[in-house]
Order: C-alpha cells, then structure tokens, then sequence
C-alpha cells in the first residue's frame, strides 16, 4: 500500500475517534502507539497528525507532541453558530429537493432513534440523533454543503451537545423535535421546518448553557 493510503487510514482512523469522543481532549497521540495498533510506519501517523494539525482537531504540546484539541466556550459559541447556518440552509435545500427515498431513511432513523431510547441503548440513540442531523444535510444535494458539514469540528460538537443532554426526559423531546422537523419536512412547510429546527437547537444550547 502507498505510504499516501497508509497515512489516509491513519487520518481517518484518529479523526473518527476525535469526533466521537473517543479520544476526549487533551489527549496525547504518540506515534509508536499508532504505528504499532494500525501497522503503518511513524511516518504515516506523522502524515496524518500533520494533516490533524492543519484542521486544527489536534495541537503541539509546548514540550512537543501531538494533542487532542481543547475547545474553548467561544469554539463551542461559533461552532453552534455555524451548524444552525448549515443546517439551516441545507433544510432549504432538501424541501426543493428531498425523494420518497430519502424521506423513507429519515423517518427509519427517527424510529430507530424511539426504539433505542425507549429501550436504554442511549449510546445507539445517540449515533441515531447524530445520524438523523448528517442525513438531513445530505438531503440538501449540494456537496459543498456536505464537504463543509464533513470538514468542520460539527459532529464533534454535536457529541458534546449529547454528552450533556443525557436524561430520559431529554430523549423524549429530542425524539419529538426530530418527528416535528420530519414531518414539516415531508409536508414541504418550510417555515415550519426552520421554526422546529430553530427551537431545537435553542433547546440543546441551553442545556450547554451556549446562551
């Protein structure tokens, strides 16, 4: 394999486990470690590392060394800002643009959302939550909305979002607000969309106290 593909496999590797908080901030990222556990050369990780840099998703230590980014308040702040734009915008884009099909997968995801909540897999309802926002900017048919979405530090945001939203009465409303957002979505009301999506995203900013 070509060292660019290793050092690909490592990227996305590390970059998942960021986003998922599976590696939580402040991290530090050794490169034998990652060498050795994926079976590539430091200079792969190194690569990649680099490339985490350039994302800012990961930092330079003062003493050297690779780090799991921090976010500050005022990340958090701006990174809300920039979700509710894209995701804004995107649902603008899907009411002109959404098939039967994509409908069809947004409200699987919803009841895969209810059964997993309902049963106390919060970790699956989660990843469903995180998968019903993903879907609905795909529905926008624009890549470089979807490029946009994919690059920025939005799903490790939204991971954090979750983190502090973790209560059964939390599970509850989240479902309802996504069945508000489908169904006007399906409805091709837009207003009402934008008006659902709106309060909740208040909703899960309040609970980070983001106001």
């Amino acid at each position: 394999m070509k060292s660019d593909s290793l050092s690909l496999k490592v990227y996305t590797e590390i970059r998942k486990k960021i986003l998922s908080l599976q590696l939580p901030p402040n991290t530090r990222l050794k490169e034998t470690f990652w060498a050795k556990k994926i079976g590539v050369s430091r200079m792969a990780v190194r690569e990649a590392l680099t490339r985490l840099l350039g994302e800012r998703l990961v930092t330079l230590g003062t003493k050297g060394g690779y780090f799991v980014t921090s976010m500050t308040h005022e990340d958090l702040l701006q990174l809300r800002e920039l979700r509710e734009i894209l995701e804004l915008g995107a649902l603008r884009l899907a009411i002109m643009k959404v098939t039967r099909k994509d409908l069809e997968k947004i409200e699987k995801i919803c009841d895969d959302f209810t059964t997993m909540a309902r049963r106390g897999y919060y970790s699956g309802a989660n990843e469903a939550d995180l998968r019903f926002h993903e879907t609905l900017v795909e529905c926008s048919g624009n890549s470089k909305v979807i490029q946009t979405y994919n690059l920025s530090h939005i799903p490790l945001f939204h991971q954090l979002l979750i983190k502090n939203n973790g209560n059964e009465d939390d599970f509850d409303l989240t479902d309802q607000e996504h069945r508000a957002i489908f169904k006007a979505l399906k409805d091709k009301k837009l207003a009402l969309a934008e008006k659902n999506m709106r309060q909740h995203f208040a909703r899960g900013a309040s609970l980070m106290a983001l106001d």
